[in-house]
């Protein structure tokens, strides 16, 4: 099992890109965001990325009660992930989102687990 606690913004998939034509970039925030969790990643898990089928569990702490999409904050997050806990993020089987009560240490909280299928 990984436990990793990312001290940062969740961000939505919905506000992480723009388009311009038929291309599609990451905004400059966006990627801050997911080279911060890389980092945070990197200094919290040293083993070797997985090669199994995964569960994941994630907690989203936001600062504040406005409503949320749960749908939009797994992609940049599981993406960052990859050659640190897992290999690819197609590993995963299973995924659980939660979004908890505020609190003013926002942040992100995965455990992710070997899965058998």
């Amino acid at each position: 099992m990984i436990h990793i606690v990312l001290k940062w913004k969740p961000i939505s998939t919905q506000h992480a890109y723009w388009q311009r034509g038929k291309i599609r970039y990451m905004k400059s925030d966006a990627k801050d965001t997911k080279n911060s969790y890389i980092l945070q990643a990197r200094c919290q898990y040293k083993g070797e990325p997985l090669k199994i089928s995964l569960s994941v569990y994630i907690r989203l702490y936001f600062w504040d009660k406005r409503v949320r999409d749960i749908d939009n904050y797994g992609k940049i997050l599981l993406d960052s992930l990859t050659w640190i806990a897992y290999e690819d993020d197609k590993q995963i089987k299973l995924m659980t989102i939660q979004i908890m009560d505020p609190d003013k240490d926002q942040r992100i909280e995965l455990i992710i687990d070997e899965i058998n299928i």
